[in-house]
């Protein structure tokens, strides 16, 4: 495999073609459309045993279904777990270490997008609750089946969207500045990157490497709260105003399928990949790629860490276990 060479053309089947994931467990979540299934198919086809989370089970049994008839893969189940509600997250956690002991890929995937302001029964604001705080308590339960995995990977899919905004510790929950969903999500994107650079620092020692990557900009179930202006306003938020340049499924998917198979991510990790390749720092305002450096700062990962464990009520250390 030493001739492999991809790039934002490339598709989830292509990066995944020579690997071999017979006898490994995949979980990916919100996979009952867009990238989430697109990820949860190529896995399969590679041999993968693979869980599917949706909200709505009717939706995942229909996706396992046609990923059964496409694979010749059996292995396919689905659970349903509302990552919002640390509840629903706890019930899954341990219904899903009732059925499988081990686990060796993990793709955090599903997510909202550019919502009106809601918030959760705690309280806190809904997008940084979904895409954060839910697989943040769900990967820190998860570690006992990734322990018994290692060699295993922990995939947080973020987004380039993260340059929107710096996790606001002194007001992670708009509860004292004007609600703006775009810095909101931007916000619950970089805590995405943040969390797989304190993950790693914990877990790499176990054999557990975590990464953090931007899809591409694609049309999924994602934005299913976006208007004509909001996707405008994407637009014009654009790098260098040239305008968002968009990536079918097949393409999307392909950096998280990359992260979570790639050889040449081995004994790598706290990184942040896009157009299935490792990133580098953005160098200027007009620049397309790269990530913004608050995004793996180190001191800002370690804080985020703590707050997440305040506000999920647990702590979680595996450094004496």
């Amino acid at each position: 495999m030493s001739d492999r060479s991809f790039g934002k053309e490339s598709t989830a089947e292509a990066v995944a073609e020579g690997i071999d994931l017979e006898g490994k467990r995949a979980l990916v979540t919100g996979a009952s459309g867009g990238l989430g299934a697109e990820t949860a198919r190529v896995l399969a086809l590679r041999g993968a045993a693979v869980t599917l989370t949706a909200r709505e089970i009717e939706k995942g049994e229909a996706v396992a279904a046609e990923i059964r008839s496409a694979s010749g893969n059996d292995a396919i189940d689905v659970m349903s777990v509302e990552l919002s509600d640390p509840a629903s997250v706890r019930a899954f956690a341990a219904d899903y270490l009732a059925r499988h002991s081990a686990l060796q890929l993990l793709v955090n995937n599903a997510g909202v997008m550019g919502c009106p302001l809601g918030r959760t029964a705690e309280g806190y604001e809904l997008q940084l609750a979904t895409n954060h705080l839910g697989h943040f308590l769900l990967t820190c339960l998860l570690v006992p089946a990734l322990r018994a995995g290692a060699p295993a990977r922990v995939v947080n899919v973020s987004s380039r969207g993260h340059r929107f905004s710096p996790v606001v510790f002194d007001d992670l929950h708009f509860e004292r500045r004007d609600y703006d969903k775009w810095v909101s999500y931007g916000q619950s994107k970089t805590a995405n990157v943040l969390f797989s650079v304190a993950l790693d620092a914990r877990l790499a020692g176990l054999g557990i490497r975590a990464f953090a990557l931007h899809p591409g900009a694609i049309m999924t179930e994602l934005g299913r709260h976006l208007s004509a202006e909001d996707i405008a306003e994407l637009q014009a938020r654009a790098p260098g105003g040239k305008g968002m340049e968009w990536k079918t499924v097949p393409c999307g998917a392909a950096t998280t399928v990359w992260a979570a198979t790639a050889p040449e991510l081995e004994g790598r990790g706290g990184l942040y990949l896009e157009d299935c390749g490792v990133a580098g720092p953005r160098i200027s305002e007009e620049a397309e790629t790269g990530y913004e450096a608050y995004a793996l700062d180190a001191d800002a990962a370690e804080r985020l860490w703590r707050v997440s464990e305040d506000l999920v009520h647990e702590r979680f250390d595996w450094s004496h276990s």
